[in-house]
């Protein structure tokens, strides 16, 4: 079937339906120094990466139930256990569920925790990104090619900027491998909601210090956006971006791009056109 063409990204004063990937200084505040001076940082940053010592291996925290592991076993269980589905715990456990099979899509591997002292977090895991060039095969390889993720799930809450500072603190207390540190980052945050981001959660990110991204998931497990901060960029995702693909057995779906061009769930390249 002949690939068909990526909507463009849309700027701040589209409807919440349009798509954005990373943050530009059209839309927000750089977060680094103009083009004049961006050299410098630029080198800084990559230098700074191949010098991160190698991740030690991920050490995830014990499952919060042992009757359930992904949505099909947790809605088995709420049937046996008439679970009403309009608890907050029914609720909350089903979202978390279908944003980590939502999120699979691309490329994202993420597992459900939670329990005393988790600073909000309900999902862990890592997001293996494709390479396409030597420069960033090197990169990569230097990170182990992956992106440790932390993720907040929020169904029913209404979305706002004060959200965006609690993910901030889950930071700093994730468990440890996923504890980001001064001279270890490699960590992406990811705040997920069922609505797209206000304009005060979409600056609020664009301010924050940390890498983090929203996702706005519907209960059906539908992505209607993606977007992420410029530090997220610097951490990995530069030249990845998202766009809405029209056709085949989805209809219309957001996908991953890599400079405009869209990524096929395994993460290839097939062009546009």
């Amino acid at each position: 079937m002949r690939a068909s063409l990526l909507r463009p990204v849309g700027s701040l004063q589209s409807p919440p339906s349009i798509l954005f990937r990373a943050f530009s200084s059209a839309h927000l505040p750089r977060l680094h120094p103009d083009s004049s001076s961006a050299a410098e940082p630029q080198q800084s940053v990559q230098q700074e990466q191949q010098q991160r010592p190698p991740s030690p291996p991920l050490i995830y925290p014990s499952a919060p139930s042992p009757h359930h592991t992904d949505l099909p076993s947790f809605l088995a269980h709420a049937a046996r256990t008439n679970l009403d589905p309009s608890s907050t715990v029914y609720v909350g456990t089903h979202f978390e569920y279908t944003v980590a099979g939502a999120l699979a899509r691309f490329g994202l591997s993420l597992r459900r925790v939670g329990g005393a002292s988790d600073c909000g977090i309900d999902l862990l895991g890592t997001w293996s990104l494709p390479p396409f060039s030597a420069e960033q095969q090197q990169q990569q390889q230097q990170r182990q090619q992956q992106l440790r993720v932390l993720a907040q799930c929020k169904a029913v809450q209404r979305p706002g900027p004060h959200l965006v500072r609690e993910l901030e603190g889950a930071f700093v207390g994730a468990p440890a491998g996923w504890r980001a540190a001064a001279d270890r980052r490699g960590v992406l945050g990811l705040l997920v909601t069922e609505r797209p981001a206000t304009r005060g959660i979409r600056e609020a990110l664009a301010r924050s210090r940390w890498p983090m991204g929203y996702v706005a998931c519907s209960r059906e497990g539908v992505v209607g956006q993606f977007l992420w901060n410029q530090m997220a960029q610097e951490e990995g995702l530069e030249g990845f971006g998202v766009g809405m693909r029209h056709g085949g057995a989805r209809g219309k779906e957001l996908v991953l791009t890599w400079k405009g061009r869209y990524l096929s769930p395994g993460g290839s390249n097939q062009g546009a056109g």
